[in-house]
């Protein structure tokens, strides 16, 4: 990640992990089989909970023997490269730690344990357990962890900084919601251009970004959502790009599972106004850093929450302007509109008030009864996906949504 997180590392004593360690002892063949070594590898598979005070596995010294018969104990080596290995996975042992800590359920990427370390004839590792991802959230995060990486290699950040003099100044997004809302007395719409979803499949076969998009503006829509997922949502930058050298006037959010910095970057250079901060991903540490980077790039931070936990949170990190309240749990994708009357409530609502941020309704609005209910709750603006795209006529779609024409 961009972000900097402090780092404390210490070495266990034999000790210390043989308390929490229980080998359960296996023999295996080794599938590349290192020279002048036995084809076979003791794996020590081990299910262990270590703090940060306690992640470096003691390394077991070989035996060598001496010429009179004697043996002795050489120190023990680990070459350089391990040890970098070493450092980087306590490093994100130390991350996950955090994210933990804030009630974060959505591991960033697989656990694994450190490199293997060769002992004499043998190969120790930690193995862990837990590598399926336990909802779809974290699946698409796995996944996107990877994609990342790859386009990093393409386009390292210095590459991207060099782009962002010729790319397309930002747009108020912010402003426009206002605007919409003052102009109406309804929630501004940020109408969202997305042709699929984990749990719904496709939503449109007949899907051209720039029409529908267009056909959005036609219809009041404030601002634009573009989905730019591929694997999961059949969404592009592409797409966001088409539409924003298509002449639409609509801000545009860049809807992207983001975790790391870089990406903010790569969707200011593809022409998004503003971006999504996943609560539920993104531990508080990430979020103040990449709202700092958003504000440098001129981008709006859309920090979306899904519970009081993720609420209380996000609303004591300074800067937060934009808050977006999803209706649909992480693990079931059940949608509950009563969700943002819930976290709308009380002290939390009245600190929203107060700090003058705005906040989008998101999921599960499908009526002009569920815009009010919402409404009512405290949201000035609402984002709004499948009940729209899947409109023949999106345009009509926006009005049949309000019960009115919010074009004028």
């Amino acid at each position: 990640m961009d972000s900097v997180m402090p780092l404390r590392t210490t070495t266990a004593t034999a000790a210390t992990v043989a308390a929490t360690v229980r080998p359960r002892f296996s023999i295996q063949p080794l599938a590349n089989p290192r020279p002048n070594k036995p084809a076979f590898s003791l794996s020590v598979p081990t299910s262990i909970s270590m703090s940060h005070r306690a992640r470096n596995l003691p390394q077991c010294s070989p035996v060598r023997a001496q010429q009179d018969g004697s043996s002795a104990v050489s120190e023990p080596t680990i070459p350089e490269g391990d040890a970098l290995k070493i450092k980087e996975w306590e490093a994100e042992r130390f991350k996950d730690e955090i994210a933990t800590s804030e009630g974060i359920r959505i591991r960033r990427r697989p656990p694994s344990g450190p490199p293997l370390h060769y002992v004499g004839p043998f190969e120790f590792r930690l193995q862990n357990e837990g590598n399926t991802p336990r909802n779809i959230l974290e699946e698409i995060v796995w996944n996107k962890d990877k994609e990342v990486t790859q386009m990093k290699e393409k386009k390292p950040l210095i590459v991207l900084k060099k782009l962002l003099s010729s790319a397309p100044p930002t747009r108020d997004f912010l402003g426009a919601l206002k605007e919409s809302y003052s102009r109406t007395g309804l929630p501004g719409l940020i109408a969202e251009v997305k042709k699929a979803s984990p749990s719904r499949g496709v939503l449109r076969e007949d899907f051209n970004p720039v029409e529908i998009a267009k056909a959005y503006e036609r219809g009041g829509a404030a601002c634009l959502s573009v989905l730019t997922d591929q694997k999961y949502f059949q969404g592009s930058f592409e797409n966001l790009e088409a539409i924003r050298n298509a002449g639409v006037e609509c801000p545009l959010l860049c809807k992207e599972f983001v975790i790391e910095a870089w990406q903010l970057y790569y969707a200011r250079v593809k022409g998004a106004d503003a971006v999504l901060l996943i609560a539920a991903v993104l531990p508080d540490l990430d979020i103040k850093y990449m709202i700092k980077i958003c504000k440098l790039l001129g981008l709006t931070a859309l920090v979306e929450v899904h519970d009081e936990r993720e609420m209380d949170r996000v609303l004591g990190i300074d800067g937060v302007e934009l808050i977006g309240i999803n209706n649909r749990d992480l693990g079931t994708f059940k949608v509950d509109i009563s969700n943002t009357k819930k976290l709308l409530e009380g002290e939390r609502g009245e600190r929203i008030r107060e700090k003058g941020i705005i906040v989008v309704g998101e999921s599960g609005l499908f009526t002009p009864a569920d815009i009010a209910y919402v409404q009512e709750a405290g949201v000035k603006a609402v984002l709004v996906g499948e009940s729209l795209v899947k409109q023949p006529d999106p345009t009509k779609g926006i009005s049949e949504l309000f019960g009115k024409d919010i074009s004028c």
